[in-house]
């Protein structure tokens, strides 16, 4: 292979690549595009066009596709290749700028939410230039938008983007604001943080709750969990190693920063960490991260798990989004500075984060929301349904001071008028990581810890630039018309503190305590399930501010209440049937089958002995006897439940049908099940158990 600085983003059409191939007119051309979003000439799209197929062709690529992220979640390609009839009867290889910059992809079969009727099959595909294009097997693959006939957006890529031109605009207001006269771009920059789960391939397609559903929906808790703390930051285990090297070199040769890796809490869990970039860029390359390790899982004979929730008792998956915004000249606009008015800058900028997450907790809470996260979410292990914002003990005390113009301690006593007087130079990491919280300040960026490990980080990201952005302009819209800049900044940084303090905690959010303060003393919101956070997204409020930045239309808005709930619905009824299934067809009749044997075994002994009591076998067939009714009772309770959905008015009602009915009839039937596995011997159960799954990868 190498060494990683020689054969690291091989197979990304980056900017080495166009510099190489691309005539200096042509490539000024397209930077301008990429990095201020002037409009892309015909002309540069051919050149461009050309020059990505030479190249491509010369890495072994025989078609193109343009790879875009529809609402399922996941990714989406057409496969064309790049030949065209000669006139000798032979092929030539040709892409043009036409076929690089617009795609049109049949619609009829992606989620729309009502934006199209299914008759309506036509939709496009535009070339994103602001992300790298890159190889894939044999295939080139051009990161594009995704939109219907109509312009509606039909994927994530599109609002995201909208989303950081609506955070560019205001931030560079504020900027200006300042004397920054040269920042000619802000963009937001992510690192996701990726959980997994790896189990032996073997085992898994023994589970056919894992095939269906990403998850067991059975299993009773092993003899040995997380409970020794021993496989945290433990030594990497040969196969596991093993995978993360090819994940590595696999991620690296696509361009992608993939830099830290280690076990996670609970047994079989693992982590990878990527350096941050810019936020369309970092979406696109965690969408690809999640592909490849399923793919480089399968060569090793593993597979990996991206639910949220594979096993319960043991601790779920997350995906923590380190998120900041910085300008084009790479100053980080959440890091504190060496003067004054840097920092009185940094604390406008901290404080419209502030201001933004407590505005619109819902909509962050909405953007993690989906079936697998909620079993996450409020459990001790990630944290609570409740949106709350960590900063530290010293920048808390900052902030205090500001508030009531009193001396700051750490700032021998001075007076905390900003731009006037001198303000203290914040360290960064001066306080411990709050594990706890849902959005903390890390010094430099801020940590949303609330993402599933399975989620598009582009649902996050795009409700947190919007929310950003709309403080942003309300800062601006003040500081413009104001007389006094100085005096009117210390004045609005000072009222966001006193108006918004409430969703600032530096305390343990796993504490029944902190839920009770945070609802009933603090006001905050615990929009504990999906069915309960999703149609928060219709307030009016949120539509307002989506709107007014062009993020969506209320159209668009509409569609994407729909589609979550509808994956909602479909994932919990999967599950259900699946669970029916299993019970049913595996299960019971492995308990039924035990408890024959131990019958026969019982009549045996007696044949051989009529005084013996045989008391053991008679007790467990008649307790296995009575799970095994208990089964067909809860199963068929299930079943009962499910059915009355279909009596459900609209998405909204059937949601909460599956919140408040199908999900306890599912947890009735899975601890009867459990219940008989503990009973059951092993060499009888129809799929591997939880010790089997968790300790099986050596």
């Amino acid at each position: 292979m190498g060494t990683v600085t020689a054969f690291f983003g091989s197979l990304v059409f980056d900017d080495r690549v166009m510099k190489a191939t691309l005539s200096a007119k042509v490539y000024a051309s397209l930077k301008k595009t990429i990095d201020e979003g002037t409009e892309l000439d015909i002309s540069v799209a051919n050149a461009v066009a050309t020059a990505m197929k030479d190249w491509a062709i010369s890495k072994g690529a025989t078609h193109f596709t343009h790879w875009f992220q529809p609402l399922t979640g996941i990714t989406a390609e057409k496969h064309d290749s790049f030949i065209t009839p000669s006139p000798d009867g032979g092929v030539i290889m040709e892409f043009s700028g036409k076929e690089l910059i617009k795609g049109e992809p049949d619609a009829s079969s992606f989620p729309s939410g009502g934006l199209r009727a299914t008759f309506e099959a036509r939709g496009y595909t535009a070339w994103d230039p602001t992300s790298y294009a890159f190889i894939k097997g044999k295939t080139l693959c051009i990161p594009t938008a995704f939109c219907s006939y109509s312009g509606h957006a039909l994927d994530k890529k599109t609002p995201l983007l909208r989303s950081m031109e609506a955070l560019n605009k205001q931030a560079l207001r504020i900027l200006h604001l300042f004397g920054n006269e040269s920042v000619k771009r802000v963009t937001s920059s992510v690192g996701p943080e990726q959980e997994y789960f790896l189990v032996t391939k073997e085992m898994y397609e023994q589970r056919p709750d894992l095939r269906f559903t990403g998850r067991t929906l059975f299993g009773a808790k092993p003899p040995k969990g997380q409970e020794m703390d021993d496989h945290y930051f433990g030594v990497i285990k040969p196969r596991v190693a093993a995978y993360m090297e090819e994940l590595n070199d696999e991620l690296w040769k696509l361009g992608i920063l993939a830099k830290t890796e280690h076990n996670e809490v609970a047994p079989a869990q693992h982590e990878l960490a990527p350096i941050y970039t810019t936020t369309n860029i970092a979406t696109d390359h965690n969408q690809l991260t999640m592909e490849i390790m399923q793919k480089v899982a399968a060569k090793h004979g593993l597979v990996c798990l991206l639910h949220e929730k594979p096993f319960a008792g043991v601790n779920g998956s997350g995906k923590h989004n380190n998120w900041s915004i910085a300008t084009d000249a790479g100053q980080n606009l959440l890091s504190p500075g060496a003067t004054p008015y840097e920092n009185a800058q940094f604390l406008l900028f901290l404080c419209a984060v502030i201001k933004a997450v407590d505005d619109y907790q819902d909509l962050l809470r909405i953007s993690v929301a989906t079936a697998g996260n909620d079993h996450r979410l409020g459990a001790n292990e990630a944290p609570p349904a409740v949106v709350s914002i960590f900063l530290g003990d010293e920048l808390n005390a900052v902030l205090e001071a500001i508030e009531t113009d009193s001396p700051y301690k750490g700032a021998e006593k001075t007076q905390m008028k900003l731009g006037v007087d001198v303000l203290p130079k914040f360290n960064r990491d001066t306080t411990d990581r709050n594990r706890t919280s849902p959005f903390a300040f890390t010094g430099n960026k801020f940590e949303f810890r609330m993402l599933g490990s399975s989620n598009s980080i582009a649902c996050a990201n795009i409700m947190l630039n919007s929310a950003v952005a709309q403080s942003l302009k309300i800062y601006a819209d003040r500081l413009e018309g104001a007389e006094d800049f100085e005096t009117a900044l210390h004045e609005m940084i000072q009222k966001t503190i006193k108006d918004h303090k409430h969703i600032i905690f530096n305390g343990n959010g796993y504490d029944e305590s902190w839920i009770k303060e945070a609802t009933e003393k603090r006001g905050l919101l615990n929009l504990r399930t999906t069915p309960d956070a999703v149609p928060h997204i219709l307030d009016k409020k949120n539509v307002e501010m989506l709107t007014s930045h062009g993020v969506f239309t209320e159209a668009e808005i509409r569609s994407r209440y729909e589609i979550t709930l509808e994956n909602y619905c479909k994932t919990v009824v999967i599950e259900a049937n699946t669970m029916v299934d299993m019970a049913k067809t595996q299960i019971a009749p492995a308990i039924e089958s035990y408890a024959a044997d131990v019958a026969k075994a019982a009549a045996a002994k007696k044949a051989l002995d009529a005084a013996l009591a045989c008391s053991y076998e008679i007790g467990l067939v008649r307790k296995l006897s009575a799970l095994t009714d208990r089964i067909a009772t809860r199963a068929e309770e299930l079943e009962g439940a499910l059915l009355l959905l279909d009596k459900a008015k609209d998405i909204g009602a059937e949601a909460a049908m599956i919140r408040d009915s199908v999900l306890a009839k599912m947890g009735e039937l899975r601890v009867v099940c459990d219940e008989a596995e503990t009973l059951t011997a092993k060499s009888y159960w129809p799929f591997p158990t939880y010790a089997d799954l968790l300790f099986s990868v050596k």
